[in-house]
């Protein structure tokens, strides 16, 4: 219990809830002793509408957002406050400043946050309207708010400045480890492989997030300066990070094969499994270090684990004899070195954080960092091409806009209390997709009768208002915390928060809790109703753009591989960025998917082939990997005319499916037909093993050395090409089923 705790206080949300609330009480604190409890509580505000802009980035990218995002957010508050007071004038202003403010979103991550912190400050705005100099002043406050909040989140940089990146990589290693546990998981013969590689795939997801946050702060650090000793020892670690995630994709064993063929022998499988399970167990002890922030003792466990193998692959060996065993040897022996190098890679992050590693200099091929960072520039041209109903973010615009503008009129004229709490709840709750908007509805109304019911209980024992000021803040540090964990329990302690400010302020606080509660039912009905029939966003529109994103992105890292496996030397950055990108391309559309699941039945006419999709683009990702990775660490033979021939059916299969997805004409390739591809293995194989039987030059050693190379490329090609057809045959099958 002790150990969650600790973990909690010690994430990244409890730290970024601990920067705004500190922001918030701060000035309300000193200004109340002072008299000016209003003005402490306007700055609280600014603190609390500029804190979401405050996303992992550089030194000078967090400056400038948070600065802009104060100047936007004390700016439309004073717009709404000099137009409220000319009706025929303000709701049309309104609905442009509203929809003006949800379309930032289309550039990015920041400006979606920036978005949201607007739609905040104007919602909250209609709870304190002012008029002439007293609204200039009160946005002067909110201003100012959002710089203390600057102020704030500065001290704790320079408190700390590596404490974001250390919490990053421990949940980086963390969920690296519940990989690596999947595919041991694998390994067991009654194992359910889909729901595995479902998991797994969400797992790539939450990795994909966390290893672009990582490289906007770490390669943005490091190419901005010469980078700290602690910022290259870091960088190393992300590296070897995304390198162990690409070695366990390079296992792309037929599993059912194996235990087929080891049946009679299962103890070298388990033996395996289990030095599976110590590499995910080391990771996860490695991960608990770096959160605790104690130093990591290496206890050599790993070493043990590979001798067992060995041990298990020479016993194998010895009762079946050489000549029986040399197929299976074969086998194991690939795995056993996918193990070592993985122990290898582990072992760089071991010294890292055992502090035998003091300093870390770049390799040249990290000289190019900066190409691995998302381009940070807003021209007008983003904005005005998605000003049409194609874009997904200007119907959500529109969307949100009519929304609020229906929430506003509703809460003005019927006997609502707070029409803001109306307007809130549908900015907090709305999102561009129904399922997600759904499930937030749900925990908003969930969260806010659980939280009034709770608050209204304690309320009811405590009169003493020190004694609710410290709950309320405990309160509002635990609700922010939760914010994007579990936004159940995120709303249930914002509405004790809310309750017990109220409870100090306002004598009838069981008024305030009914009030609180209808406000948040009929914003989220609101919400909900919106996005199921305002132009919605079903998944299944969006998730052909998915699919074809995933498959480009496979073919450009598969045309990546070929061109370093013709050319040899060093691995070129392009084919490192590709790598990434089909990360997250494969990310996405999983993502996609998961949305689609929490649609209505009737908008998931495409789930079982996006179910299809998914994996079979993984599984080629990971025989991509598995290639690429073993052609890097081998020297390797001259690409033969009948590997390039093969390569080309493949990519030809991709570039198919991606034309058939955007309503382009195939032109028919007679040239690569199934039977001339099957002759083409047949010939590249029999080319390979009669070369090196006859080659009296090689010792036995790397004469086997090659001929496992031949083996392993000829298996992941055939593999390949299969997937390309299977994924070509289900893209079509989508096209017809979504013609549009």
């Amino acid at each position: 219990m002790l150990d969650r705790i600790a973990k909690f206080t010690n994430s990244t949300s409890f730290l970024n809830a601990t920067k705004v609330t500190i922001a918030s009480v701060v000035p309300v604190l000193i200004l109340n002793f002072l008299g000016h409890f209003e003005i402490g509580f306007t700055i609280a505000l600014g603190a609390f509408y500029t804190y979401p802009s405050d996303i992992p980035s550089t030194l000078s990218h967090k400056i400038k957002g948070l600065v802009v995002t104060s100047f936007i957010v004390s700016g439309v508050n004073l717009l709404v406050n000099l137009a409220y007071p000319f009706p025929y004038l303000f709701y049309p202003f309104l609905a442009i400043l509203l929809f003006l403010c949800s379309m930032i979103s289309v550039y990015g991550q920041r400006a979606t946050l920036v978005s949201f912190s607007a739609l905040l400050s104007i919602s909250l705005s209609f709870g304190h309207l002012h008029q002439g100099m007293e609204a200039v002043y009160y946005s002067c406050y909110i201003f100012t708010g959002g710089i203390l909040y600057l102020v704030v989140s500065l001290l704790f940089h320079f408190a700390q400045p590596y404490k974001y990146i250390e919490l990053q990589i421990a949940d980086g290693i963390r969920l690296t480890a519940k990989y690596l546990k999947l595919r041991g998981d694998l390994w067991n013969p009654e194992a359910d492989r889909k729901v595995i590689i479902e998991k797994q795939l969400t797992i790539q997801v939450e990795l994909n997030q966390i290893h672009e946050d990582l490289r906007e702060v770490l390669f943005g650090n490091q190419t901005a300066t010469v980078g700290s000793s602690q910022n290259r020892k870091m960088l190393l670690v992300f590296i070897t990070l995304v390198e162990i995630q690409e070695l366990a994709l390079y296992t792309s064993f037929d599993h059912s094969k194996l235990h087929e063929k080891f049946d009679k022998h299962p103890n070298v499988l388990r033996t395996y499994q289990n030095v599976a399970y110590k590499l995910a167990s080391t990771l996860k002890k490695l991960s608990k270090n770096v959160h605790h922030i104690t130093k990591y003792i290496d206890k050599n466990d790993l070493k043990n684990e590979l001798d067992a193998l060995e041990f298990a692959i020479f016993d194998y060996e010895k009762t079946l004899g050489k000549e029986d065993a040399a197929e299976g040897v074969l086998m194991l022996t690939n795995m056993l070195k996918y193990a070592k190098n993985q122990v290898g890679k582990i072992k760089i992050i071991q010294r890292a954080f055992s502090l035998a590693m003091q300093s870390y200099k770049l390799k040249e091929k990290d000289k190019e960092l900066e190409k691995f960072l998302t381009p940070q520039y807003y021209p007008l041209r983003t904005l005005t091409e998605n000003l049409s109903f194609s874009s997904s973010i200007f119907r959500h615009s529109l969307r949100l806009t009519i929304t609020i503008l229906i929430g506003f009129i509703i809460g003005k004229f019927l006997p609502f209390q707070n029409v803001y709490w109306i307007l809130l709840t549908i900015v907090v709750i709305m999102r561009p997709g129904y399922g997600l908007t759904k499930e937030r509805s749900y925990n908003r109304i969930f969260g806010t009768i659980l939280g009034g019911l709770l608050a209204f209980g304690i309320v009811s024992l405590i009169q003493n208002h020190f004694a609710l000021s410290l709950l309320s803040i405990v309160c509002m540090l635990l609700g922010l915390s939760y914010a994007q964990k579990n936004y159940k329990i995120s709303a249930t302690f914002v509405t004790m928060y809310v309750v017990f400010i109220y409870g100090i302020l306002v004598p009838n606080v069981v008024e305030v809790i009914q009030f609180r509660i209808l406000d948040s039912l009929a914003g989220a009905i609101l919400a909900f109703l919106a996005n199921q029939f305002l132009w919605p966003a079903w998944e299944f529109i969006n998730t052909p753009i998915h699919v074809e994103n995933s498959i480009r992105a496979n073919r450009v890292y598969l045309k990546e591989i070929a061109d370093f496996y013709n050319k040899k030397g060093e691995v070129p950055t392009s084919y490192r960025l590709a790598r990434k990108h089909t990360f997250i391309e494969i990310g996405n559309l999983m993502t996609s998917f998961q949305r689609m699941m929490q649609e209505p039945k009737s908008k998931q006419k495409l789930l079982p082939k996006v179910n299809k999709l998914v994996v079979l683009n993984h599984s080629l990702l990971s025989s991509l990997t598995s290639l690429s990775t073993y052609i890097q660490l081998h020297q390797t033979t001259s690409a033969s005319e009948s590997f390039n021939y093969i390569i080309k059916t493949i990519l030809s299969n991709l570039d198919n499916a991606v034309s058939i997805l955007r309503n382009e004409t195939i032109i028919t390739d007679t040239f690569f037909d199934k039977e001339d591809v099957t002759l083409q293995f047949e010939e590249m194989k029999r080319k390979n093993f009669t070369r090196l039987a006859t080659d009296e030059e090689l010792d036995k050693e790397t004469r086997q050395a090659k001929m496992q190379e031949a083996q392993l490329v000829i298996e992941q090609l055939i593999w390949m090409s299969n997937l390309s057809e299977k994924i070509l045959k289900i893209t079509k099958e989508i096209k017809a089923t979504n013609p549009d």
